[in-house]
Order: C-alpha cells, then sequence, then structure tokens
C-alpha cells in the first residue's frame, strides 16, 4: 500500500500524510462555513437592533435639526412607551381581543398617540419656557425631565424588571452546510414596521406641506416666522413626531426583548444619540443610516468579541466619531460666520 505524502512550504518543511493535510483543510472549512453562518445571523440581529435605534435616534436629530438642541428626556419617553404597551395589551387582553392583528394595532395606536402627548408636556415644560434663554438651561431642564420620568415610573409601576407575554410565535430558518440562520416572526415584524414608519415619516418630511413648514423652520426659523410659520407649534410638533417614533420603536423592541425597567431609557437613549450623531445629527436619512450601522455593529462586536463589552464599543465608537468626523456620516460640517 502506497503511503502518499506532500511536502509543504518547500523542501525545508516537514512531509506530512496526504490524509492529515485533506482533513485539516476540511476541517477549516467547515469552520469557516459555521462562522460565516454565525456571521450572517448576528448581521440579521444587528439589522434588528438597529433598525430601532434609527427610530428612536429621529426624535433627537429632528429636535436639534429645529432648535439646534439635544433632548436627552427622549430615552425616557421610550421607557414610558416600554410600559404604555404592557398596559394597552393588558387592556385590550382584558376585552377580550385574541387575535394577533388587532392587539398589535391597537397597542401601537394606544402607545403612539399617549408617548405623542408626553412629547408635546415635555417640550412645553423643559423647552418652550427657556427657547430664549442660553444653550445650556434647556440642556439641564431636559437631563431633570429625563430624572422625573425615570422616578415617575419608579414608583408608579414598581422597580422590578416587568415583562409582556410572547406575542408572535414561530420562526424561519434557512440551512447552509455550515449551520442554520434562525429569524423570528417577531424580527420580521420589527424589521417591517420600522421601514415602514420610516418610510412614512421620509415621505411626509420630503412631499406634505406639514414636512415643507418643518424644512423652512429648521433652514431659518426668524425668517419663517416672517413668512408667517408658526413656529411655535412646528416646534412642538416635531417633539410629538419624534416621542411617537420612539412610542413605535418602545412597543417592537418590548415585542422583541419581552422585559423592560424603569431604567431601560438611559442606554438605549445614549446608543440612540451614538446612532444619530453617526449618521450625521440633523440629518433623517443620517439617523436611520447611522441606527442601522450601530446595531449590525454592536451585534458584530457582542457575537465575536464579548457580549459584556458592547455597551463600551458603542459609547467608544461615539467618542471616536466626535473626534474624527462630529458632523457625521451624512450631515453637512460647520462652517463658521466671519
Amino acid at each position: 500500500m502506497t503511503d502518499k505524502r506532500i511536502r509543504v512550504f518547500g523542501g525545508s518543511a516537514p512531509i506530512l500524510p496526504l490524509g492529515r493535510v485533506c482533513t485539516s483543510l476540511r476541517s477549516h472549512q467547515a469552520r469557516l462555513l459555521i462562522m460565516d453562518v454565525f456571521f450572517l445571523q448576528q448581521m440579521i440581529n444587528g439589522l434588528t437592533l438597529g433598525a430601532v435605534y434609527g427610530l428612536i435616534a429621529i426624535g433627537y436629530t429632528m429636535v436639534y435639526g429645529i432648535i439646534g438642541m439635544i433632548n436627552f428626556a427622549h430615552g425616557e419617553v421610550y421607557m414610558i412607551s416600554a410600559y404604555l404597551c404592557a398596559i394597552g395589551l393588558a387592556l385590550l387582553s382584558f376585552f377580550g381581543l385574541q387575535s394577533f392583528p388587532l392587539l398589535i394595532l391597537g397597542t401601537l395606536v394606544f402607545t403612539i398617540v399617549v408617548t405623542g402627548v408626553y412629547g408635546w408636556v415635555i417640550e412645553r415644560i423643559a423647552y418652550k419656557p427657556l427657547r430664549n434663554s442660553t444653550r445650556l438651561a434647556p440642556l439641564i431642564s431636559a437631563i431633570g425631565m429625563s430624572l422625573i420620568l425615570q422616578n415617575y415610573a419608579q414608583i408608579s409601576q414598581g422597580p422590578r424588571q416587568q415583562g409582556i407575554p410572547t406575542l408572535l410565535d414561530g420562526v424561519f430558518r434557512l440551512n447552509f452546510d455550515g449551520g442554520v440562520i434562525q429569524i423570528t416572526y417577531t424580527k420580521v415584524f420589527i424589521l417591517v414596521a420600522s421601514l415602514l414608519g420610516m418610510a412614512i415619516l421620509t415621505y411626509i418630511i420630503q412631499h406634505t406641506r406639514l414636512g415643507r413648514i418643518c424644512r423652512a423652520t429648521q433652514q431659518d426659523r426668524k425668517m419663517a416666522s416672517i413668512l408667517g410659520i408658526n413656529t411655535d407649534r412646528v416646534i412642538s410638533l416635531v417633539f410629538v413626531i419624534g416621542a411617537a417614533m420612539a412610542g413605535l420603536a418602545g412597543v417592537l423592541i418590548t415585542m422583541n426583548y419581552g422585559t423592560f425597567d424603569f431604567y431601560v431609557g438611559f442606554i438605549i437613549g445614549i446608543k440612540a444619540f451614538t446612532a444619530a450623531v453617526l449618521g450625521g445629527i440633523g440629518s433623517l436619512p443620517g439617523a436611520m443610516l447611522g441606527g442601522l450601522l450601530l446595531g449590525v455593529a454592536e451585534a458584530q462586536f457582542a457575537g465575536m468579541v464579548n457580549s459584556d463589552y458592547k455597551d463600551v464599543f458603542s459609547f467608544g465608537l461615539l467618542v471616536v466619531i466626535l473626534i474624527f468626523r462630529p458632523q457625521g456620516l451624512l450631515g453637512r460640517p460647520m462652517v463658521a460666520k466671519v
């Protein structure tokens, strides 16, 4: 019986049996296939998470585009929407609704309307009285409002973690040589609902009278006021729209994870702010792009490196963006007037 051997890396390298080389190559190919499947699975998870980040980032970027300030109470609006989602589901179930389309539609309408009211109240209390003051005063006011909402939720709903049951069962399975990619029906619904919400908002901003008024106020608030536009009403509407997007995100991410508490808005609010900065603060497409990129990057880091430090990675990414490209990917650089 002939002993087939192969010489690798030139004459000075050891001579290995051909069978061992083939086995090693097959093992290496199998590991590559497994890594590819894992990468694709994390990509899907990241897109789902990033779509939600994008929805919340829209609130930051719209408020900044209109009044040039950051609404740091926006993360707490998302937190309130998670509680409203649970309350809406409980009320609809109490009245006998069991169909998923009716449950989710009713919960979305209830949550979006109430969070819109929260956004309007935040603007009236924390921003409107300080509109002509220094830029630092509304920032401090927004941080104070954030703490008030946190303690309000903690006192009214309790400090313990709460949750909702799984609303949508089922999973799509894509079989590959290296494994199986699983896409739950909930993730599909989150992606579709997020993209639909972004598309509707983009159409409103780009092709409706309300959108033209918002863009005019963003470009020059004083000139828009001279031309007869009620800029105070526009600013209030922008807060309501941003809060509604946060409400949609709250329902979707609560469906995905199932649990929440009174502190959940802080971390995800900072991450959504990172997404807004990454895409270009003040740019609506930038907020969407930044959310998707941040979600994918965070999911890949959690899967490939360590999930314990994914929050550190997101905040580190924010620092790097602010240092090297403060205007973001789609934002315009600030030009100093001389």
